[in-house]
Formats: structure tokens, C-alpha cells, sequence
């Protein structure tokens, strides 16, 4: 070997260590990033996780409670712009639960009535059913035609003065209720229609 091969074997051996540094160097600076970009994700994650947990907790608690005629009590929840949840609970036990979908809400819960209007007011009372089909003089002057049109399935025409003002149907094996200009009004799967002021 002459004295040049020895030293551009030196020369390409300092290259391929600097070459080296500064490859490592490089992975460093990369890992680094990326460490720092983890953690500011994990920090916005935990801080949007934070919000979300909060928001649930929020949502889990109701807006407000009332109680009812036969002593359970309704948790009323608030879940968007017209739209009302009510938990009917006793003892600790979910009853029933009426939803306002674009509509009020009613329940016939053993005689005693209910019903959730679009703005988040539960009426309660006892009694005062009757038993459907037939045409019923009501709470508020109304009178109220119920016919039964298949298996769990009825029809309420609200009548007033210039003619029928509403009509509510059961469905899907569900009460029905309505708030007739201040005359709570609910007719149950099985025909029952009550009215109350």
C-alpha cells in the first residue's frame, strides 16, 4: 500500500464518521420533534378530553327536578334548543322517560298523567281518565273525539270552538301528550285520554 491509499483510506474513514454524526445528529433532532409534537398532542387531547368529560358531566345532571303527584320525582334535562328529556325516577329507579323530539310528550303512568312540553315544563296529576273510542268534554272547554285505528293505536281530534285545532296519535306503542293553549292533554296505547289545567 503507498503512502496516497493510506490517506484516502483516512479521508473516506472521516467522511464516513462525520457522515455518521451528522445522521445521528439528524435522528436526534427528529425525535425530539416528534417527543414534543406527542406531547403537545397528548396536552390538547387531555385539555379536549377535560372539555368533553366536562360536557357529559354536565349533561348527566339534570337541569332540574319536580316532583310528581305519586311522589317520584321527574329529572328534567335540557339537550338542545326545544328539546327536553324527563327521567321519571323512584327510589333510585328509572320509571320512564319521556323525550320532546319537535313535539310535547305525555305518559299515561298508572293514572297519573304527564306531560313535557318543548319548553322543558312537566305537568303532573292524578285521575280523570276516559276510556276510549268516544267523544269526551274536557278540561279548557275542548272536547276530544278518540278513535282507535289498529292494534295500540289511537287518534285524538282536539275540537274548539272554530273546529279541530290539533290531533295527536299514538305510535310505536307510545303515550302521546299535548299542550292545548294551557290544557295538558294525554292519550295513552290502550285508549285513555285525559285533560287537566
Amino acid at each position: 500500500m503507498t503512502a496516497r491509499t493510506v490517506r484516502r483510506t483516512a479521508r473516506t474513514t472521516r467522511t464516513v464518521r462525520t457522515t455518521g454524526l451528522v445522521a445521528v445528529a439528524a435522528a436526534a433532532a427528529l425525535s425530539l420533534a416528534a417527543v414534543s409534537a406527542h406531547a403537545a398532542t397528548s396536552a390538547a387531547g387531555g385539555a379536549h378530553r377535560a372539555a368533553v368529560s366536562a360536557a357529559a358531566a354536565k349533561k348527566s345532571a339534570p337541569e332540574r327536578t319536580q316532583k310528581l303527584p305519586d311522589g317520584s320525582t321527574a329529572e328534567i334535562y335540557k339537550l338542545g334548543e326545544q328539546s327536553y328529556r324527563a327521567k321519571i325516577v323512584n327510589r333510585g329507579a328509572v320509571l320512564a322517560t319521556l323525550d320532546t323530539n319537535g313535539h310535547d310528550a305525555g305518559l299515561d303512568a298508572n293514572d297519573m298523567f304527564i306531560v313535557l312540553t318543548l319548553g322543558g315544563e312537566v305537568h303532573a296529576w292524578m285521575g280523570g281518565g276516559h276510556q276510549g273510542p268516544g267523544t269526551f268534554k274536557v278540561a279548557g272547554g275542548w272536547t276530544v273525539k278518540v278513535t282507535k285505528f289498529g292494534e295500540l293505536r289511537y287518534r285524538a281530534q282536539i275540537i274548539g270552538h272554530d273546529g279541530v285545532a290539533a290531533t295527536i296519535e299514538t305510535k310505536d306503542q307510545h303515550d302521546v301528550g299535548l299542550d292545548a293553549n294551557g290544557v295538558y292533554i294525554v292519550l295513552s296505547n290502550g285508549g285513555v285520554l285525559s285533560a287537566h289545567e
